[in-house]
């Protein structure tokens, strides 16, 4: 069953949700070289904490931080640790935080310095393919809508999208009704309603999209090695354009 939020509910998620984005945009003010993935970790971490929130991540399934920190061809789900950053790396930040019941979750990739053209263009691509998505997050419209868009645009620009992970329903829970694939034909999946929250996640692969998962059971890397992006919002269906909840204004 798909959850369909009420006022009152997402006056509660805007919150979280906003608490996430601006948790995402100090991650990406720390991304240079020097910094270690852990200090980047930690950082979050306590804003989280002290806005009242809790880090979705930290335990989820036994996960053992509050981010997902994922660099150059880990395209998701990097533990964090003592590695540090260099010069010509891309950083995948993915976060969540949980706040009067309610979860945001967001992702963006940043530039560690100066980076490759090549790079350069997979973080916009990947970027610009959540947009093109959300397009076509209108009521009456179908889940595959987005996802054929995001396609579209990844494989018009040179670059694939993953298949063995997918965008979500959100909101009391991390992870609801429906998927939200980033690939397939128009047309397909369930209808789109008024009150519907999505998280819209492309994940970019710069040469084959598939993916293999680490021994430790969490890093995500390309199969070919090459490089990832990935970019994430929360979105609410509405009766007109969709409304991105996970941005930190007003905050």
């Amino acid at each position: 069953m798909i959850p369909i939020k009420t006022e009152r509910e997402l006056e509660i998620m805007r919150r979280a949700c906003k608490i996430t984005a601006a948790a995402r945009a100090l991650a990406g003010e720390m991304v240079r070289p020097g910094v270690t993935t852990r200090q980047i970790d930690k950082a979050v971490h306590d804003f989280i904490v002290s806005q009242g929130a809790k880090p979705t991540f930290l335990g989820y399934g036994g996960f053992p931080a509050s981010t997902c920190i994922s660099v150059n061809e880990v395209v998701i789900h990097g533990i964090p640790s003592d590695r540090v950053l260099k010069e010509g790396d891309i950083v995948s930040v993915d976060v969540g935080a949980f706040w009067g019941g309610f979860t945001g979750d967001c992702a963006a990739t940043f530039a560690c310095g100066n980076i490759s053209p090549a790079a350069k263009k997979l973080i916009e691509v990947t970027e610009q393919s959540f947009y093109e998505g959300i397009k076509f997050a209108r009521q009456g419209n179908r889940v595959s809508d987005i996802g054929h868009a995001v396609q579209s645009w990844v494989e018009r620009n040179g670059f694939n999208v993953v298949r063995a992970f997918v965008g979500h329903g959100v909101g009391e829970q991390m992870h609801e009704e429906p998927e939200v694939p980033n690939f397939g034909a128009p047309g397909r999946g369930p209808r789109l309603f008024k009150g519907m929250t999505l998280a819209v996640e492309p994940m970019v692969t710069e040469g084959t999209y598939e993916v293999r998962v680490l021994k430790d059971r969490w890093t995500t890397v390309t199969a070919d090695g090459k490089l990832a992006a990935h970019y994430e919002n929360d979105i609410l269906i509405t009766d007109g354009e969709p409304e991105i909840l996970s941005v930190p204004e007003g905050f």
